[in-house]
Parts: structure tokens; C-alpha cells; sequence
């Protein structure tokens, strides 16, 4: 009994995403102090339930969770609005139609896996996710195109976990990461976000005006202050170049005798050490000096790692 009341109020959530424990309490004959201990568990189960308070409160789901792919295989989808079919041929009822819809549309987006828009596939997750990404990007173009305000739970760089309400504007894709512009309601100001370091997002049933947002009005530097940009002089290997290319771009690397040279303006941090050590000696830095000093250290550190096992 305790497991087809939490699938039922797993099912309700992911049919009106947001929903008060009173409603579930008075729809299942069970206490407030059950719900939320069926809440719990769900969430320790994976599933993201929240428990919200205020304006925006009550029990919700992220819009970016989906049953996992396999959940029913295409034959039983279509066994089961099949069936659905043959009973509406009975039958007349609005419950019934509504879930016929629902199933079916549940069906089109297990098919539609990577897919964002049309015919246009993005990835931007890790190895092995193959719809988290995607699903994540769906919701905020969703929300975009239909000025739907989002609320997010957002992790910045430096770890910082956020709950904050975003009204989305502008995708943006800067060196093979998709950002979205959003007004950010806890700023009052428009802020810039990484679509990977959104680890939840909903919608909170609220719209916004939409703002005509200029390129030029963009900070697309973001991240990175004018003083943590450095210039930088790189030498490449031909044999790695195409990787290389892969990095910086075509456009900045240019033949020089029998080598390749890159001139480019570089965050100043640890992750550009990093991605030069990463080609394992095929990327050297040429200037400036201190960058060149923090390669040879960081090269120590990780040789003295090895050698002194």
C-alpha cells in the first residue's frame, strides 16, 4: 500500500508539477505528516520533490525530471493508448481522454532524447548523460519563448547553492557551453548563467514582459574581469594542431617557419594551466614569463607525484 501511494503521488506530480500536501492528503484519505514523509522518501529515491513556502510554495517537481527513457518501451506505449482508444470507443470521459493526451505526449518526448528544437541536436552534458542536458535545455526555451518565469536551483562556480526566480531572455553558446541571460529576481538585475550549473529548474506558473535585449548590451566577457584576461603566445606542434584548433579557434593560429603560433587573451586561473598541460608537452608557452613559471610548477608537482611512487 505504502509503495502504489507513493507511485500515485509520484504520477501527480509529474502531472501538475506543483501541488500543496493538503491536496495529496485529502485526494489519498492519508495526514500532511504522511505526504511529506512519502516526499522524503521519494527524494532519497532520486526523484527532486521540493518543499516550498511563500508566493511560489507548495510540493514541487522540477520540469526538467523525466521518467527514465525504457520506463514503458514503445510497444507498451502503444498497447496502452491502444487500449485507451478502444475504451473511449465505450466510453465518454474527460479523465480518460486527458490521460490518453498526457501518455501520448509523454510518448513523443521519450522519442525525442537529445532533441531541443527541429532538427537540432545539443549535448552539453557529461559522458554518459544522455538527456539531463537536454531536458534542462528544453525548459529554458520553453520558458524563454513563452516568457515563462523559471524558478532555479542554481550552483555558481565557487559552490555558492542558490534557490532564485529567472525570467529568461537570451541562449547564448560561447566556447561550447550554452548559457542563458535571465533577469534574476533576487538581483533585480539581468545576470548570466550557466544551462550546466542548473541543477533543477520549474515553472513557477508566472510570465514576464519581455524585454528587446541588444547584443551590445550582453556582457559576453562574463566570468572574467579585464584584469583576469591575460595576452598569451603559444607554440603548437603540427601533429596536435586540429585539437588545438578545437580549443582557440582557427582564426588566431597561425604558421610561423616549421611551428604553429597562437596569440590569444586568456583567463588568468588555474584552468588554463590545466588545459595547457592537457596536451602533454604539444602546447608551449612562449609568453608571458609567469604563466610559463606556473606550467613548469604545476608540471613538477605532478611528475614528483608519479616518480615517487
Amino acid at each position: 500500500m505504502k509503495y502504489q501511494i507513493m507511485l500515485k503521488i509520484l504520477m501527480l506530480l509529474l502531472s501538475k508539477r506543483k501541488i500543496t500536501a493538503k491536496e495529496i492528503a485529502e485526494r489519498y484519505e492519508i495526514s500532511v505528516r504522511s505526504v511529506y514523509r512519502y516526499i522524503e522518501e521519494l527524494n532519497v529515491c532520486g526523484v527532486p520533490v521540493d518543499v516550498a513556502r511563500g508566493r511560489y510554495g507548495g510540493l514541487t517537481i522540477a520540469d526538467t525530471f523525466r521518467l527514465p527513457t525504457g520506463y514503458l518501451t514503445r510497444e507498451e506505449y502503444a498497447a496502452a493508448i491502444g487500449a485507451m482508444d478502444a475504451m473511449m470507443g465505450q466510453v465518454h470521459s474527460e479523465s480518460l481522454i486527458s490521460a490518453r493526451e498526457k501518455l501520448a505526449s509523454t510518448q513523443k518526448k521519450e522519442r525525442a532524447d537529445l532533441s531541443v528544437t527541429g532538427k537540432i541536436i545539443v549535448d552539453g552534458g557529461t559522458w554518459g548523460d544522455l538527456t539531463k542536458f537536454s531536458d534542462k535545455m528544453q525548459v529554458v526555451e520553453e520558458a524563454m519563448n513563452g516568457a515563462k518565469s523559471l524558478m532555479i536551483d542554481y550552483i555558481s562556480r565557487e559552490g555558492e547553492h542558490s534557490k532564485r526566480v529567472i525570467d529568461p531572455h537570451v541562449l547564448i553558446f560561447k566556447q561550447n557551453v550554452w548559457y542563458v541571460y535571465a533577469f534574476c529576481h533576487t538581483k533585480q538585475e539581468f545576470r548570466t548563467f550557466k544551462i550546466g550549473r542548473i541543477k533543477k529548474a520549474s515553472f513557477t506558473g508566472g510570465t514576464f514582459e519581455q524585454k528587446e535585449i541588444l547584443r551590445s548590451q550582453i556582457p559576453l566577457d562574463f566570468y572574467y574581469p579585464a584584469g583576469k584576461l591575460i595576452p598569451v603566445t603559444l607554440e603548437i606542434s603540427k601533429a596536435d594542431l586540429p585539437d588545438v584548433e578545437e580549443w582557440l579557434g582557427m582564426d588566431i593560429i597561425e604558421p610561423r617557419g616549421d611551428r604553429f603560433v597562437a596569440e590569444a587573451t586568456l583567463p588568468d586561473d588555474s584552468r588554463l594551466v590545466g588545459m595547457i598541460l592537457s596536451y602533454g608537452g604539444a602546447v608551449k608557452v612562449l609568453s608571458p614569463a609567469a604563466l610559463k613559471d606556473k606550467v613548469a610548477k604545476a608540471a613538477k608537482r605532478i611528475s614528483a607525484q608519479y616518480c615517487g611512487d
